[in-house]
């Protein structure tokens, strides 16, 4: 099969339509804002359901493991992503690996929609691990397909695209939390799983006429013996790991404990090995090693940020439920509301901080100043959040204005790192790794919530100061450390600005 050039692709798909843009970001804009909502709306109610009572709906597990759970859960997800990329380019092309990827995501819904205990858990998470692996990163990089190279409208159409999966984020936890925690868990889900399904149906019955030859393209097809060898090997792992699994449990060797600190082994070693292969590749020139030393610092800097930002949906959810005063002016508050914030801010804050950087100009911080930033606000939002326990200690319940506070001040940290974190990614990947590059970014959340999986083991009410304190401590001397260094970076990034 001939392959199909950017050109062709682009004039493939109907270019206006959707606010002066390609019709095609219709189709992927609310593809993404059904998955966004599915998933974030599972998110906002799945550490309620594993540590709930039995008599309260939820699975009774011990809150401490419910936390290390959703943690490598994350980090699962964005491991998986690096997976979903390579089926893509070199298997299924970018199209096929979103579709297989909503399927399984929503099948994954319907499993954790099932009074299934904890195995239908497992099996769920395992099913919307693999299928945001595939879908996540695939329907972003359609979005750059249907664009020509020297298009001005990309920018925008990918700022247009993030308020589709901000949007989908703000509105799942108050539907689906609402209805997951006043009426059943399992309604929940289900909710979560017609998102999704709301998702494909926009996807198949409109991506023909909307995308064209987008997405249609594999970029690295497998030669004949490689597809052979390939097939092989997979099912040769998937034996050999279910045997493994089969005579682990029973034997005490794999549990709970031992799978989280093995996924938190993994979270660090597999980015390391990306930065290994790609400074030692001879495609590697001189100036991009330098620029992979300068991104080193970058990275470590992102898993901090992220470290804090995704105990949003931990430590922070537990604290809204069982810290929080949720009755206001005789008005009862989900505790699972408070996850719609980060997305609300985000939507509110983004052309605010787009408008600042421009108003700046040259006078604007550097890449590594604003990374300091992100990390500061992010150590700051941990500081704020440990006062209401100096002030009142940690058996009153907690003003919800205290914890808005705090969210607020992680979005400002993530609105001066995260979107940075994507442009600098681009600017000092070297260009024969530029998508492993990208990968190697999103592999910082992973790695982060690894981390967070030990770490939450250290919560609880009573050292609630130490823990938030400790943390953010460590976040601000990180921030001050890379600021001073910030000019050393800026000489290894060679020229990149």
């Amino acid at each position: 099969m001939s392959q199909i050039t950017k050109e062709q692709i682009v004039e493939s798909v109907p270019q206006k339509g959707f606010f002066g843009h390609p019709k095609g970001l219709f189709t992927l804009f609310f593809t993404e804002f059904w998955e966004r909502f599915s998933y974030y709306g599972m998110r906002a109610i799945l550490l309620f359901y594993m540590y709930y009572e039995l008599s309260k709906g939820g699975l009774g597990i011990n809150e401490t493991t419910a936390l290390s759970i959703m943690s490598i859960y994350g980090a699962l997800v964005y491991m998986s992503g690096v997976i979903g990329g390579w089926l893509a380019d070199r298997i299924f092309g970018t199209s096929k690996a979103v579709f297989y990827g909503g399927v399984l995501i929503m099948l994954g819904h319907i499993v954790l929609a099932m009074p299934g205990g904890a195995i239908a858990l497992f099996i769920s998470m395992g099913l919307i691990v693999l299928g945001t692996g595939l879908l996540k990163p695939n329907v972003s990089s359609i979005v750059g397909d249907i664009y020509s190279k020297d298009d001005i409208r990309l920018d925008s159409g990918f700022s247009i695209f993030y308020m589709g999966i901000n949007m989908g984020s703000f509105i799942a936890p108050w539907i689906v939390g609402t209805i997951g925690l006043k009426y059943n868990f399992h309604l929940g889900f289900s909710l979560a799983a017609i998102g999704m399904f709301f998702g494909l149906l926009m996807f198949v019955f409109t991506k023909k006429k909307n995308l064209g030859l987008a997405g249609t393209q594999i970029a690295n097809p497998l030669k004949p013996e490689e597809r052979k060898r390939f097939f092989t090997t997979a099912i040769a792992v998937v034996v050999v790991l279910g045997a493994l699994i089969y005579i682990s449990i029973p034997r005490g060797w794999l549990t709970f404990d031992s799978f989280i600190g093995l996924v938190g082994i993994l979270g660090f070693v597999i980015p390391f090995s990306y930065f290994i292969v790609m400074y030692r590749s001879k495609k590697t020139t001189p100036d991009e090693k330098s620029r992979i030393i300068a991104y080193i610092p970058l990275f470590l800097a992102a898993v901090m940020f992220w470290s804090i930002a995704e105990q949003g949906s931990t430590i922070l959810a537990l604290y809204a439920d069982k810290r929080t005063d949720l009755d206001v002016f005789g008005f009862h508050i989900s505790p699972a509301w408070f996850q719609s914030l980060n997305p609300l801010f985000i939507i509110v804050l983004a052309p605010v901080f787009a408008w600042l950087w421009i108003k700046m100009g040259k006078r604007q911080p550097t890449i590594p100043q604003k990374f300091s930033l992100g990390i500061l606000f992010a150590g700051l939002s941990f500081i704020v959040i440990l006062l209401p326990a100096y002030f009142g200690g940690a058996d009153t319940l907690v003003n919800p204005l205290w914890l808005a506070l705090s969210i607020f001040i992680a979005v400002l940290g993530e609105l001066c790192l995260s979107p940075v974190g994507l442009s600098a990614t681009t600017k000092l990947a070297p260009a024969a790794f530029s998508a492993q590059t990208m990968s190697l970014w999103f592999l910082s959340n992973a790695a982060a919530q690894a981390l967070n999986a030990q770490l939450v083991k250290f919560y609880s009410p009573e050292n609630e100061m130490m823990y938030f304190g400790i943390i953010g401590g460590v976040a601000i001397v990180l921030s001050l450390i890379l600021f001073a260094i910030s000019p050393f970076i800026m000489k290894f990034m060679k020229g990149v600005h």
